[in-house]
């Protein structure tokens, strides 16, 4: 018995008189100043260290730079930390010029009560629908008399100094139509312009039947733009429900994603807020969506609650169906926090799924 117990005693380097067990580490008076703030200092240094350890061993085995090709780009330092956005929240008829007037002056509200960058609505020069979109099309490339919305849109951000994500119109491009989006900076220039990529093509039986492709032709590029208030992913309505394009902004170092959009009235209560907050969540950036204001007697009815949601998918400002000027703040310093509580860029698995940039890659 007593040999062996020598044998364990060795084998583990322990003394086999508890006396003289070297347990110095734990004597308060060992340690100086705060025995209890040591201790914990101790503890939380030995914490750490062992998360480090353990964090690289994860990276170099789980190949986190690999679940993105090519791999993700740094996020970008934004030319301003904290702004104000305001989510202009229309009604919209089938008087185009009493649409571009109204749009005008929420604008000019929105700015001056402190806006940096204004959101519209989608289509909201006009009614949403598969017949109104030929009527209300504009050639924004010829811009000037032919885009009398998007001119209106370069006129206003430039006098007030604003971005401007302008919700979305139909396009004429030669014998195609689009639904679009145009981005204008501070100095009244076409920054960007996002045609819808996924097109609103559903059948929900009893509820709703919208065939978008009927009229309308698919947009072929992904739209990220660096402007005065950061880099800005750009979605319409129906591209909120593929993750793909949200997660490829964020591989692109997108500290926003505005998406404009017109749920319905099925749709709307169910997946609006869920999918914005998902978007948010799952690339931990903000997510700025804008309805048109609900009118029950139109042929296509929108939902509303146009919702600002922060990069821990939590609702910062949001509204009812009525028309508003929903004003929030975003304050970037949040993307670095919650990058840093929670890790995700660290922790993807590059061993088991990749996501594919295809325009980036065929770039290089």
């Amino acid at each position: 018995m007593k040999a062996a117990l020598s044998m364990l005693i060795s084998s583990r380097k322990l003394s086999p008189h508890p006396a003289s067990c070297s347990f110095s580490w734990l004597r308060p008076k060992s340690l100086p100043n705060s025995p209890s703030k040591s201790l914990s200092h101790l503890r939380l240094n030995h914490r750490k260290s062992h998360t480090a350890h353990f964090s690289s061993i994860m990276a170099s085995s789980y190949k986190p730079e690999e679940a993105r090709v090519p791999p993700a780009l740094p996020l970008p330092a934004p030319p301003v930390n904290k702004f104000k956005i305001g989510l202009c929240q229309l009604s919209v008829t089938a008087d185009k010029e009493r649409n571009i007037a109204h749009a005008r002056k929420a604008i000019e509200q929105a700015a001056a009560q402190g806006a940096k960058l204004v959101l519209l609505p989608e289509i909201w020069n006009g009614p949403y629908s598969n017949d109104s979109f030929p009527v209300f099309a504009e050639d924004i490339d010829a811009g000037g008399d032919a885009s009398p919305s998007t001119a209106m849109l370069s006129q206003v951000a430039e006098r007030l100094k604003i971005t401007i994500v302008g919700g979305s119109i139909s396009e004429r491009s030669g014998d195609q139509l689009y639904n679009t989006c145009c981005v204008f900076g501070t100095d009244g220039k076409l920054k960007a312009k996002h045609r819808k990529i996924h097109l609103f093509d559903i059948d929900i039986p009893g509820k709703i039947t919208f065939i978008e492709s009927k009229t309308l032709t698919a947009g072929q590029t992904p739209t990220i733009v660096d402007t005065e208030v950061g880099r800005i992913g750009i979605g319409i309505c129906y591209d909120i429900r593929f993750q793909e394009l949200a997660m490829i902004y964020g591989a692109r170092g997108a500290h926003l994603i505005c998406y404009p959009g017109a749920f319905n009235m099925t749709t709307g209560p169910l997946h609006w807020e869920l999918l914005q907050r998902a978007r948010a969540t799952d690339n931990q950036l903000y997510v700025a969506t804008c309805s048109p204001a609900r009118d029950a007697g139109a042929g296509y009815v929108a939902w509303g609650h146009s919702t600002l949601v922060g990069p821990f998918g939590e609702v910062l400002a949001t509204t009812e169906h009525e028309e508003a000027i929903i004003m929030a703040e975003v304050d970037y310093s949040l993307l670095e926090l919650r990058r840093t509580n929670l890790p995700l860029l660290k922790q993807r698995r590059g061993d088991l799924y990749q996501l594919v940039d295809v325009q980036r890659l065929n770039s290089q």
